[in-house]
């Protein structure tokens, strides 16, 4: 009898509940008062449970009923999830969308990006993965992430294909504390070599044994970006840290901004570049992402 149970009947037992009465229930439902209680009274014989106390002049949820209805709610859901995802799959949404994103990027701009997609695209789940350097393509090309964001690894794999999104602005920082805060002028790269650089580095092997930025043969090398920011203002080094991230710190005095020397070839800001295989391009969903996370195209649209 059990297997018998629709969808339907558990459609009619939510709203009879919710709306407090048959009648209510069949107006929501565009159905007779009639149909309802019928529904219900089978419902009831199939599972073998009181559903509503029919003793005063609207039906009330017996305390089986209040159980059962928490259980048929969750069913309804998946049931409407199931058909939403579906759906997505019919018009060629992916079912579900990947990225892996370089910890470089504003966080900012991120959760604007993501806060619009929950909205156009409900029922598609999002999985993000903050990495830095070679890490954060390396699970583009080994196809875990179908988008990466990536900035800290200029040099990219001829496998993929690169969309330029933003620049982020860089600084060096010190803290209040380490010689380097009180050099005046233009800190040359002799100077730096005196000091240790703390540096950012992964485990991919993509970016084993390359060094980015580098002005100083003594280097601590940092997996984690927390850490590094922890250890600058510590007074453990010098380093380049995207300026959103220090802005306050540099505000209060926790961290001091220098100027070093920059070989001419070199600009302090890092283009942050959308990613993907040339063999599997991103399908509505994240393409709609990758547009959003754009921000040249973002600032002409606010004009």
């Amino acid at each position: 009898m059990l297997d018998g149970v629709t969808l339907d009947q558990l459609r009619t037992f939510i709203a009879a509940a919710e709306q407090g009465s048959f009648s209510a229930a069949g107006r929501k439902l565009r159905r007779a008062q009639s149909v309802v209680s019928q529904t219900m009274a089978n419902l009831e014989g199939q599972l073998g449970v009181a559903l509503f106390d029919r003793s005063a002049r609207y039906p009330t949820l017996t305390e089986g009923g209040r159980a059962l209805l928490q259980d048929a709610r969750a069913v309804a859901e998946q049931m409407d999830g199931f058909k939403a995802r579906a759906k997505t799959l019919r018009e060629g949404l992916e079912p579900e969308l990947s990225l892996s994103i370089d910890v470089m990027y504003p966080m900012s701009e991120l959760i604007e990006a993501v806060a619009k997609f929950r909205i156009t695209f409900p029922h598609t789940p999002l999985r993000v993965f903050v990495e830095v350097l070679g890490a954060v393509i390396e699970p583009v090309l080994q196809g875990s992430c179908q988008i990466g964001i990536v900035g800290s690894l200029p040099v990219l794999p001829e496998t993929v294909r690169s969309e330029f999104l933003l620049d982020v602005p860089l600084v060096t920082v010190v803290s209040p504390s380490h010689p380097l805060a009180s050099f005046k002028g233009v800190i040359p790269q002799s100077e730096l070599q005196r000091h240790v650089q703390l540096v950012l580095t992964d485990r991919s092997s993509l970016s084993k044994g390359q060094n980015y930025g580098v002005f100083s043969k003594n280097t601590w090398r940092l997996a984690d970006m927390g850490a590094r920011h922890a250890f600058l203002r510590a007074g453990f080094g010098f380093g380049f840290m995207p300026r959103f991230m220090v802005e306050d710190d540099i505000a209060s005095g926790k961290l001091c901004a220098v100027r070093i020397e920059l070989p001419g070839s070199v600009k302090p800001l890092i283009p942050m570049r959308a990613v993907y295989r040339n063999d599997a391009p991103p399908g509505p969903a994240g393409r709609w992402l990758i547009d959003h996370l754009n921000g040249s195209r973002r600032t002409r649209s606010k004009k």
